[in-house]
């Protein structure tokens, strides 16, 4: 679960730079297909160093392979509207609405788990990740205008 927060940030803040660079779902859905299958095998064998590192009684393999299905599902559930939608913002509306169930999910897991405040681990992962969408998505915007990207 250790690069799951990884996952959400990076690819909310992808996908919506992407969406207005691109403006096309079938580029923004392969793109951010690419970037979120890079990441889940990233994400997975970080894990598993990590935890082949930490020693004691976690085993490597099943750890590398629970962090790679949980990103995996995370990174079909947000590029999932890009697939289902032609309309760009209707897509990123939803992925963003994915975003935040998603980080609730994660997010009580944790409390119940680590006996924490679920409101305040949520409100700050959700900020997090919606901040970072909205600077990438300028930054789509100026991506677009600078190097004129016609898609």
């Amino acid at each position: 679960m250790r690069g799951l927060n990884a996952t959400l940030v990076e690819l909310t803040g992808a996908l919506s730079g992407l969406t207005l660079a691109f403006r096309n779902p079938g580029f923004i859905a392969t793109a951010g297909l690419i970037t979120g299958a890079a990441m889940c095998l990233s994400l997975s064998s970080t894990e598993y160093l990590a935890t082949k590192h930490e020693g004691g009684e976690h085993h490597p393999v099943k750890a590398a392979i629970y962090a790679g299905l949980a990103n995996l599902i995370t990174v079909s559930f947000l590029i999932f509207p890009y697939f289902l939608f032609e309309k760009i913002y209707l897509s990123l509306g939803l992925m963003l609405g994915n975003a935040i169930i998603v980080i609730y999910i994660f997010n009580y897991y944790i409390s119940i788990a680590k006996n924490s405040s679920l409101k305040k681990r949520f409100l700050e992962m959700a900020l997090i990740s919606l901040s970072i969408a909205t600077l990438t998505f300028g930054i789509g915007y100026l991506a677009r205008a600078l190097f004129h990207i016609e898609i």
